[in-house]
């Protein structure tokens, strides 16, 4: 039952961190083989559930990539976090049926991982606040900025000249950074973007794109110069799958 040990361990991680504001989360990542995907929701939905009926004090935000990556969330406030054992009182009222779950599970993906990441709210730019959630805008893009530690200094300097552009164009479309932690082989930025759906993030884009200007790739390259690589990633939150444990 190797999912045991690493569920809800739960974008992406040894490195230092700047010492800026920032939260701390945990993230447990299963690759999910495309046959095996009803599978995993049955179970997904059933451990929900038994969650539910155990009130297992615990919580978490559950998102899904569109190359079927599951992602489950947590804000933690420190790496002692990492030694709780929420379900130790549910696997003893379940007994076998806990672990069938993690079997279960298992038969899903053949690989799987955990890491940490930290919000940088001074290069983030949500000028109604914070929050990873937005009522009515499950929908994501996470783009992805690889770099070497050498270029750590220019790639956030280019980072920083990015949000001074949203803040002067006063631009509508909001975005989180995150700096990869614990448990990730390379440094990145991985930056969310959220919105109703599909075509109502395209239709956001292209209107800050016109906000922006032509002149914005100036200002853009500043950070891409120093990329390694760039990837870009569609997926949406799932409500039905996090996880809020009654009080």
């Amino acid at each position: 039952m190797k999912t045991i040990k690493h569920i809800l361990s739960i974008i992406f991680i040894i490195v230092l961190i700047p010492n800026v504001s920032a939260q701390m989360y945990r993230i447990h990542q299963d690759n999910v083989k495309p046959s095996k995907l009803e599978d995993y929701e049955k179970t997904a939905k059933a451990f929900n559930e038994a969650c539910v009926k155990y009130n297992v004090q615990a919580n978490w935000a559950t998102a899904t990539t569109d190359n079927l990556k599951y992602l489950y969330i947590s804000e933690i406030e420190n790496m002692a976090a990492l030694d709780n054992r929420p379900f130790a009182e549910m696997a003893k009222a379940m007994g076998d049926d806990f672990g069938k779950l993690f079997d279960d599970f298992d038969k899903c993906y053949d690989s799987h991982s955990s890491y940490i990441i930290h919000l940088v709210k001074d290069l983030s730019y949500m000028p109604e606040g914070f929050s990873m959630m937005q009522e009515g805008q499950d929908y994501r893009k996470w783009f992805y900025i690889y770099f070497t530690p050498q270029n750590a200094k220019k790639v956030r300097e280019g980072m920083e000249a990015v949000k001074n552009m949203y803040e002067t164009k006063k631009s509508k479309e909001y975005y989180r950074v995150y700096r990869n932690g614990f448990g990730t082989s390379e440094d990145c930025y991985l930056v969310a973007v959220s919105s109703k759906d599909e075509i109502d993030g395209a239709t956001k884009a292209k209107e800050n794109d016109k906000l922006l200007g032509p002149d914005s790739w100036d200002t853009f390259k500043k950070v891409m110069d120093y990329a390694e690589r760039f990837e870009e990633v569609s997926g949406k939150m799932r409500p039905d799958l996090s996880y809020f444990p009654k009080k």
